[in-house]
């Protein structure tokens, strides 16, 4: 089991959550203010959860290769935010498609990679929606399209909160990665 899905699964069974309740949520994006909201499957809205554009993304760098995450200066975001580095050419990704991403995760406290896909030359599937990874992946993966790189950052509340996964995440820290979507299966 990946690193992702163990810590998710971690979490949930100390915390007691509800995180499955957040699991059907998707992203509609508003392309003109850079930032949209989630709202079910359905179409129709649950409680607003905002996504702000990344004021000061990481560069781009080149799909097909492990990108660099630049921790942007100041304070971290308290909301999730989403920004496509390279905007694919395939179909979109929606709630319910299992999908294959290949992803580095960076500590926004410490700068220092946590976890990454690209180490074990494997790209990491999950069901989006489903609740199995957590909340900020579900919310800021939809809507990706395959070939596409896109960089979140996901503030503690929908990442791990106040519980440490483990090593190289400290309890309520914000969390970076950049995800590149391979395909959907």
């Amino acid at each position: 089991m990946t690193r992702v899905r163990t810590w998710t699964v971690a979490v949930l069974a100390v915390s007691g959550l509800g995180l499955a309740a957040c699991g059907s949520s998707a992203s509609a994006s508003n392309s003109t203010s850079g930032s949209s909201t989630a709202s079910t499957a359905a179409g129709s809205p649950t409680s607003s959860v905002p996504i702000g554009t990344v004021a000061d993304p990481s560069a781009a760098g080149t799909i097909g290769t492990e990108p660099t995450i630049t921790v942007p200066p100041g304070a971290p975001p308290t909301q999730l935010e989403s920004k496509d580095l390279i905007v694919g050419t395939g179909p979109a990704a929606k709630a319910g498609d299992t999908v294959s991403v290949q992803y580095v995760g960076v500590a926004y406290s410490t700068g220092k990679v946590f976890d990454s896909s690209w180490s074990r030359n494997q790209p990491f599937q999950f069901a989006l929606g489903g609740g199995t990874v957590i909340p900020g992946w579900d919310k800021g993966v939809v809507g990706m399209q395959v070939g596409g790189r896109r960089e979140l950052i996901i503030p503690p509340g929908l990442a791990y909160g106040s519980q440490s996964p483990g090593s190289g995440i400290a309890a309520n820290d914000t969390l970076i990665f950049i995800v590149d979507l391979v395909k959907i299966n």
